[in-house]
């Protein structure tokens, strides 16, 4: 079983919302953008003032996985890394996090639930309650790690997968 979350083949990125650097005094940009084959992240990331990342968003939810293990995320990167990041509660500080560095041809990659790492404003949280697909607020991609330059991740699907039995 699994459930579609997010078609960039047929549907327009709508209200997802770049959330970058500027927050915190850096010149990084980025925009999620509807593109041929699905939704474009793209932009530049500058280390200027401080900076250094650029995210994006999906309209806060309520998104209730339960009974999911994962997600399928069908994507074409650039050669950069990337993250997957995901929250719990709105507006909150902490993010859960898997690494994305998907290839440079469409590609579906799997991101089972139990892999994802909480995460304050870059730094790991040891202490933070584990992820619970039940409570999904938001989700959505980042690129950091000093990754100067332009970008361009490419999504066509998102679908909650891995489904337990």
């Amino acid at each position: 079983m699994s459930t579609l979350l997010f078609d960039f083949s047929t549907d327009a990125p709508g209200a997802w919302r770049s959330i970058d650097d500027p927050v915190m005094g850096g010149v990084s940009q980025s925009a999620f953008v509807a593109g041929d084959e699905g939704a474009a992240f793209t932009g530049t990331v500058s280390l200027d003032r401080g900076g250094g990342f650029a995210s994006v968003r999906a309209p806060e939810g309520p998104y209730d996985l339960s009974g999911h293990e994962g997600l399928q995320l069908r994507l074409r990167g650039d050669g950069k890394r990337y993250w997957l990041t995901t929250y719990t509660e709105a507006g909150g500080s902490i993010s859960y996090r898997a690494p994305l560095e998907p290839p440079e041809h469409w590609s579906t990659l799997s991101v089972a639930f139990r892999s994802l790492t909480p995460y304050r404003r870059g730094t790991t949280v040891p202490d933070a309650p584990p992820f619970r697909p039940g409570q999904l607020r938001t989700l959505g991609f980042l690129i950091a790690d000093e990754q100067a330059g332009p970008f361009r991740l490419e999504v066509a699907r998102i679908r909650a997968g891995l489904s337990s039995p």
